[in-house]
C-alpha cells in the first residue's frame, strides 16, 4: 500500500476558515474592555478575568470568568481543542481535552461563537505567575527554598504555550487585551511594553499573533486627543503595532468590528503590500555638513 503525501493544496488552503488572532494593547482606561459594545454580541464570547465589566453593563453577552489559571487552560483547551502531539499528562493534550470535555460538556456549545475577546492577558499572567510559585520548579533543589528564577522560567513556558494553542484555533477570531506601560530607558527615551509578569511572554507575543494593536490617544489637527489603534510596525510613536494582512492604514479608527471587516477585505497585491526600493537616508544636519575649505595654498 503506497502513502499519499498530505500536501494541502493552494485552493484548499485559501478555502480554509480563518479566524483573525490578535492582541489589543493600551493605557488603563482608554476604553479596551468598552470595544465589546463594537462586536455582535450574539456571537462573542467575553473571557472576563479582570471582573471590570461595568463598561459594558447593560451589553447582552455571554461570558465565562476563569478565576485560577488551571481554569484558564481547562478553557483553552476547550476553545481550542486538544493537541495530539502532546503526552497525555500535559496541558492541552487529547486526555486534558477529554477531562475538559467531562466537565464542561459538549463543545458544540460554543460553535455560536466566532469571536472570543479574552480581557486581559495582564491578569492572565498574574493568575500564571501565581500558580507558578506553587510548582516544584520554583523552589531550590539544593535547599528547598523559593527560587524565583524557577518561577520565572516556567510562568514564560506556560504563558507562551497557553497563547499557542489558543492562537491555533482556527475559525474562531482571538483577540487579548492587555495594559501598555511606558518606561524611560538607560537614555531616557520613552519605551512601550506590554504589562506583563515576567518579560518572555511580552517579548514573544508579537510573534504569535496575526495583528499587534495600540489603542492609544492622538491628538487631531487642532491638538485635541481622540482615541485611535496604531496599526503598523514602523509608526513615528515607537507604539508596538504589526499587521500581517497588509490590509489596515497606520491610524484606524477604535472599532474592533470595522477593523475584522477591513482585515478579512479583498487580498492585497503582493507589488502594493512589499517595496523592494532601497530606503531613503534623512539629509545631514548642518553640524554634519562639510565645509569647504577656503585655503588655497598646497
Amino acid at each position: 500500500m503506497t502513502g499519499v503525501l498530505p500536501i494541502i493544496t493552494a485552493d484548499q488552503r485559501m478555502a480554509e476558515p480563518r479566524g483573525i488572532k490578535g492582541v489589543i494593547f493600551g493605557p488603563s482606561g482608554i476604553g479596551k474592555t468598552s470595544l465589546l459594545w463594537t462586536l455582535k454580541a450574539s456571537s462573542t464570547l467575553f473571557f472576563d478575568l479582570e471582573a471590570g465589566d461595568l463598561a459594558i453593563e447593560g451589553l447582552a453577552i455571554d461570558a465565562i470568568r476563569p478565576r485560577t489559571w488551571t481554569e484558564c487552560r481547562d478553557f483553552a483547551v476547550f476553545i481550542g481543542g486538544p493537541n495530539p502531539a502532546l503526552r497525555d499528562e500535559q496541558a492541552y493534550s487529547s486526555a486534558h481535552y477529554a477531562a475538559v470535555c467531562q466537565k464542561f460538556g459538549d463543545p458544540a456549545a460554543l460553535d455560536k461563537y466566532d469571536t472570543v475577546f479574552i480581557d486581559s492577558i495582564t491578569v492572565a499572567g498574574r493568575l500564571c505567575f501565581g500558580w507558578c510559585k506553587g510548582q516544584p520548579e520554583a523552589y531550590s533543589e539544593k535547599t528547598g527554598k523559593p527560587d524565583v528564577r524557577g518561577a520565572y522560567g516556567l510562568h514564560g513556558r506556560e504563558m507562551i504555550a497557553w497563547l499557542t494553542h489558543l492562537q491555533h484555533t482556527r475559525g474562531k477570531n482571538i483577540w487579548f487585551v492587555g495594559i501598555l506601560d511606558q518606561k524611560p530607558d538607560d537614555f531616557n527615551r520613552k519605551v512601550f511594553s506590554p504589562q506583563i509578569d515576567g518579560s518572555k511572554t511580552g517579548l514573544e507575543l508579537p510573534g504569535i499573533v496575526d495583528q499587534v494593536i495600540t489603542m492609544t490617544d492622538i491628538a487631531d489637527g487642532d491638538g485635541s486627543p481622540q482615541r485611535g489603534f496604531v496599526c503598523q510596525t514602523l509608526n513615528p510613536w515607537g507604539f508596538p503595532a504589526k499587521d500581517r494582512s497588509g490590509r489596515l492604514d497606520l491610524i484606524e479608527p477604535p472599532h474592533l468590528g470595522q477593523l475584522m471587516d477591513k482585515i478579512r477585505g479583498p487580498l492585497v497585491s503582493a507589488e502594493s503590500r512589499l517595496t523592494y526600493q532601497p530606503p531613503k537616508l534623512p539629509a545631514p544636519s548642518p553640524a554634519q555638513a562639510t565645509t569647504p575649505s577656503n585655503d588655497t595654498t598646497n
